[in-house]
């Protein structure tokens, strides 16, 4: 690893970073939302199996292009190429990922302001400052504009601090952090009548429902996208593992940590949901169909706090401020992606070139919020619905196919001699070259 690149000074500062990146919004708000749609409990077991099955060996194929790579996303995949057409295909998915965080990133930072806004209302209530906090929570023009720069001037700072310095430090601050909010968020809200009714459908699986077609495909679509797959994202910072790395138990350290901040999330959200229920707040429509849907955490959980009278000020803030950690431990990773690619392949000064992206996809964040009726949901769609998939579907299909399968194995024994003789090597080759790709293209096909 060359020194000028940076990277990860540790197992656990990779760790907390990774997660950081897979664990955001879409776990924390995602997930549990998901979850209610999809008949609780079933949704829940399908999607821990899923996680693993499928998420991860192609989670794992993103971090060994990487690490083979030590280079940004377009780079470290043509380095795997041995011919012309390998690398022309090579730069069309590297830089395919890199543009799909982007836009990933230009309306993740609008919904992360909304957050922040949110988590400073409570204050503002607390300070008497009462046309402040409405303010706070209205659907304005300045609100949007104002706290999604604002987000994004904190995501370029942390960026422009490099690797080590940015990355790994703030996302070990960040995820201890979320992970405490959100323990003492679920022992808060569990004590609430109604939570246990929650809990019943969020822990007990109607095992008849586990088949069924469409909450396979949820599931399989909230795993993979939740471990931030197909958005180059994990090419880039598995090109930061140090070469002595077990990336196969590093691989499975980050997803066990994914999985479980979301079914921890989901311990908090379900509940949540029951209480404001039992308060009077309608959660479900007659046929059983979730009312709020992804505005869920807009509109019943600010209802459940203003229920619990003075304290639901400070869970109200202790709520926000945890999805604002989420947020931010999402952006940086997207932001990193367009930045390493400037920063090598067109040798641009770092603290240049993440002033100039970030500030470019902050101008993507201003152009969207003026036309926010339509266009916040089509670019989430293009880059998460499309994007994501497609990237993620190619990067499987590389590994699996262009890659040398001995140079693909003298990848992964640089940090695990024995790996020959493990189950994972038995499996891992032949899942990522047929069932991820299927898999992800079934996903895929039916969001379309």
């Amino acid at each position: 690893m060359g020194v000028s690149r940076g990277g990860f000074s540790s197992r656990i500062g990779f760790i907390m970073a990774a997660a950081g990146s897979a664990v955001g919004l879409g776990n924390i708000w995602g997930f549990p939302t998901q979850t209610a749609s999809n008949g609780g409990a079933a949704f829940v077991l399908v999607y821990l199996v899923l996680a693993f099955c499928l998420a991860y060996p192609a989670f794992m194929a993103e971090l060994l292009i990487g690490r083979y790579g030590q280079a940004n996303a377009v780079t470290s995949l043509q380095k795997m190429s041995h011919k012309l057409w390998q690398k022309r295909f090579a730069f069309i998915v590297g830089f395919g990922g890199i543009i799909c965080a982007a836009l990933i990133l230009s309306f993740y930072g609008i919904l992360a302001g909304w957050m922040m806004s949110y988590a400073i209302e409570p204050l503002a209530k607390l300070m008497g400052f009462n046309e402040v906090a409405q303010w706070l929570v209205d659907q304005s023009l300045i609100r949007n504009l104002a706290f999604t720069a604002f987000f994004m001037l904190l995501t370029i700072f942390i960026i422009r601090r490099g690797v080590e310095e940015g990355i790994e430090k703030w996302s070990k601050r960040l995820m201890p952090m979320l992970i405490a909010l959100l323990i003492l968020l679920i022992i808060y809200v569990v004590t609430l009548d109604g939570a246990l009714e929650g809990l019943n459908a969020y822990l007990n699986p109607d095992f008849s429902r586990v088949l069924e077609p469409d909450l396979l495909i949820s599931a399989l679509g909230q795993a993979f996208f939740s471990l931030s797959l197909g958005t180059s994202v994990m090419v880039i910072y598995g090109s930061y593992i140090s070469k002595k790395e077990d990336l196969v138990s590093l691989g499975a350290q980050v997803t066990l940590i994914d999985v479980s901040i979301a079914f921890l999330a989901g311990l908090l959200i379900i509940p949540a949901m029951y209480v404001a229920q039992a308060q009077g707040v309608a959660i479900f429509a007659e046929d059983g169909s979730l009312i709020s849907g992804s505005s869920l955490v807009f509109t019943v959980l600010p209802s459940l706090f203003d229920g619990m009278g003075a304290v639901g000020l400070f869970v109200g803030f202790g709520f926000f401020v945890l999805m604002t950690i989420a947020a931010l431990t999402s952006s940086i990773s997207m932001l990193e992606g367009p930045v390493s690619y400037a920063v090598e392949r067109h040798d641009i000064e770092r603290t240049k070139a993440t002033t100039f992206i970030g500030l470019g996809i902050l101008a993507l964040s201003v152009i969207i919020v003026l036309n926010i009726e339509f266009m916040l949901d089509l670019v989430a769609i293009i880059s998460t619905q499309y994007g994501q998939p497609i990237i993620a579907m190619l990067c499987s299909i590389f590994v699996g196919w262009i890659w040398h399968r001995n140079s693909l194995l003298a990848e992964i024994k640089q940090g695990h001699e024995n790996i020959e003789n493990t189950l994972f090597w038995k499996i891992w080759p032949w899942y990522v070259k047929y069932i991820c790709p299927t898999a992800i293209a079934i996903v895929f096909l039916h969001s379309l």
